[in-house]
């Protein structure tokens, strides 16, 4: 009889099995994209990243019969915990087979390393929070995901909800060609200059030669106009400058705005190159040459990923985010972008959710963030009252 068992990432040789199991999962399959391996590292905690400055977690490996078949992160956000007020537990970086006892076996052994900490509640995936990649892939296996999104087997669902999670949220990936822009780009256009001149709204590209000062201001309005947003917690200032100097040499100016009354930044849109053609074509390495693959004749990439368009809360009734894509659209078809994927889009944002529907975009892929003990009343009290 085939003997499994689940043990906790300590040594060198675990790390490793551990580190490269999706490898050999994901063997043969066309549409899966490795990860960044130096940045993988760090967001499983074997390097240090400044996210668990405030965060514990533990890894671990499930062993069948000394083969790795499975694997699970489990965190502990403090910063999450002190912002919503609640005891709760995160799952991350699951790997399995399909195997129900070895899915089980690994949430077991998080649940009961949680419960030592007085946690008894769980949230997943998050890799490892919502402002990394996020969430379960449940509809739209038919192509590789874009830049910085997940994707995993069709059957994770099933393990999952096998073992008693439940749907907390989920988040769409719209999709849109160069084509659509036809059908709204003249709207679009009357929209824009409509509150450009109401609100003196000045749009403009991120200024390269103040490129730490621009990201610093961007990532600033990004943690304030999200504080209403279901499950966020804003990025700690370790995180804001790690996050910066890994974006520096990925950012394109062209594919970003920045809207500014009176000389303050008040809102801002980004979007980054579809790099993961590429990322697979290197197998994730950096060096010694990955990077300059990576980066170079970038011109040639025709896909953008739409990431965020975010608005400071006293000004977002105003309009500004169509300001902030107005003045993209045109040095992103000059760039000759073809194709743009915005994602990802809670289904509790319902003003981006019916925007981007009503623009023509249309949902490609659909994603899930599960839930498992007692109800999250404290953070859904907390979120409904800001929606308010």
């Amino acid at each position: 009889m085939a003997h499994l068992e689940v043990v906790p990432v300590e040594s060198r040789r675990q790390r490793k099995l551990f580190f490269n199991l999706p490898w050999e999962l994901y063997r043969g399959d066309p549409h899966w994209v490795p990860p960044l391996r130096m940045a993988q590292k760090e967001l499983l905690n074997f390097r240090h990243h400044p996210f668990y400055d405030t965060a514990d977690n533990r890894n671990f490996l499930a062993l069948l019969d000394g083969k790795p078949v499975g694997r699970l992160n489990a965190i502990i956000n403090h910063a999450h915990n002190e912002w919503y007020r609640e005891k709760r537990g995160f799952f991350g970086f699951f790997e399995s087979i399909d195997d129900q006892n070895v899915a089980s076996a690994l949430f077991d052994a998080a649940r009961q390393w949680f419960a030592g900490h007085g946690i008894a509640a769980i949230r997943g995936p998050v890799n490892p929070s919502l402002n990394y990649e996020l969430g379960l892939l449940i509809d739209g296996f038919n192509d590789a995901p874009w830049f910085m999104m997940t994707y995993n087997k069709p059957y994770y669902a099933r393990l999952i909800e096998g073992y008693g999670f439940r749907k907390a949220q989920d988040m769409y990936a719209f999709w849109g060609h160069v084509n659509m822009l036809e059908q709204v780009s003249q709207k679009l256009g009357m929209l824009s200059e409509s509150v450009i001149s109401r609100f003196n709204v000045k749009c403009r590209p991120l200024d390269v030669k103040r490129f730490k000062e621009e990201l610093a201001t961007f990532l600033d309005i990004y943690n304030r106009s999200l504080v209403n947003t279901w499950g966020f917690v804003p990025m700690s200032v370790g995180e804001v400058k790690k996050l910066a100097a890994g974006m520096k040499h990925m950012i394109v100016p062209e594919l970003t705005t920045m809207g500014e009354i009176e000389g303050k930044a008040v809102g801002a849109m980004f979007g980054l190159l579809d790099y993961n053609p590429r990322i697979k074509a290197i197998d994730g390495r950096l060096l010694p040459f990955g990077f300059l693959k990576l980066l170079r004749h970038r011109q040639q990439l025709k896909r953008v990923r739409l990431i965020s368009t975010n608005v400071l809360p006293e000004y977002q009734s105003w309009g500004i985010g169509i300001a902030l894509v107005a003045r993209l659209v045109p040095d992103a078809l000059a760039w000759g972008i073809q194709e743009a994927e915005f994602s990802w889009v809670l289904e509790s944002n319902d003003l981006s959710y019916k925007t981007l529907k009503k623009g023509g975009a249309k949902i490609t892929k659909q994603y899930r963030i599960y839930d498992y003990g007692p109800p999250d009343t404290t953070a859904n009290a907390k979120f409904m009252k800001q929606q308010a």
